[in-house]
């Protein structure tokens, strides 16, 4: 999922230069990616959720939730058009490419971290 996540991000900064790169071009419209949402991306996966097998009377039975519902805000697009019929705001999309680098960072560390957790239960002893 993270791998997924993290090609999304790239291919999203691919989009938002092409948006500042083509700020001063005449009827350009501002393009963005369909947000990546881990909800839909898990919808193949989910079966009802994750259950723990209780092998003692005092554990806890526990299952794992999936949200139906996103947390995201209303979205605005740009409401700025030039005379030349261009849409790119160039601080808005440069808001944009920061919160895209700043989200790709986090899920490479994710990531980084997961892998490594993977090779210290893979050592042997």
């Amino acid at each position: 999922m993270l791998r997924n996540k993290m090609h999304w991000h790239q291919t999203r900064q691919r989009v938002l230069s092409e948006n500042v790169a083509n700020a001063d071009s005449p009827n350009y419209r501002a393009r963005d990616l369909k947000e990546f949402k881990f909800n839909q991306a898990l919808k193949p996966f989910q079966t009802g959720g994750l259950e723990t097998r209780v092998t003692n009377s005092h554990h806890l039975q526990g299952k794992s939730i999936f949200p139906d519902g996103s947390l995201a805000g209303k979205k605005v697009d740009g409401f700025e058009i030039t005379p030349e019929g261009n849409t790119v705001v160039l601080e808005e999309q440069m808001m944009k490419v920061t919160a895209n680098q700043l989200d790709y960072q986090a899920a490479t560390s994710l990531y980084s971290k997961g892998l490594g957790l993977i090779r210290t239960a893979g050592q042997r002893r």
